[in-house]
């Protein structure tokens, strides 16, 4: 089943009330990505006050995580996550930073401002259309690689190939097909491809 995602970046920078906010929002294929992502923002932004983030990866089940990241419970992290909800987009992760400006918003306040930094970031992203995948590593002799090449080629399967010893592919395949994908592989190669 298809789900909405990002494409790439996005940022947005406004201030509110005398604070910076700057948002963020960036593709995640999983949790360690959305980490990463979060990690290089804290890099970015080392004197920064706050640094909110949240996320949605695609996982069994769906994974979704925030983090208000010293401002008060429920104000910060919890409205970049409804934006991402609301928007239903998932493989993503949003980060807003917040240089304090001497002026308190209040709680109405934060999630307004947190909550229009992670709009405005998704707003300045690419959009597209993605389906969960797979990934099948099929590894063969090289009298059977074209073959299992030419099978991917054909599916239209995303792929990485390793010409070592023996071929190793490493298949992405729309999850919906994968079953598909093993049983042509299998039966092209008469069993002799081992697949993980």
């Amino acid at each position: 089943m298809e789900f909405e995602t990002v494409d790439g970046k996005g940022t947005a920078a406004f201030e509110r009330a005398g604070s910076e906010f700057v948002g963020y929002v960036a593709p995640a294929a999983d949790e360690d990505v959305a980490e990463g992502f979060l990690d290089g923002i804290r890099d970015d932004h080392p004197d920064a006050t706050h640094h909110v983030y949240a996320y949605r990866v695609r996982a069994e089940p769906l994974r979704e995580r925030y983090d208000d990241d010293g401002e008060p419970s429920g104000s910060a992290g919890k409205p970049v996550l409804n934006v991402l909800q609301g928007e239903a987009v998932e493989n993503v992760v949003a980060v807003v930073v917040r240089y304090y400006g001497g002026t308190k918003l209040g709680y109405g306040g934060l999630v307004s401002a947190y909550s229009d930094a992670t709009k405005r970031a998704l707003k300045d992203a690419e959009r597209r259309l993605d389906v969960p995948r797979d990934e099948i590593r099929i590894e063969v002799e090289y009298d059977d690689s074209g073959t299992v090449r030419g099978i991917l080629e054909s599916e239209g399967v995303e792929f990485d190939a390793d010409y070592g010893a023996s071929v190793v592919f490493v298949a992405r395949p729309p999850a919906e097909e994968s079953d598909v994908i093993e049983d042509r592989v299998l039966s092209a190669t008469s069993g002799r491809a081992e697949l993980d």
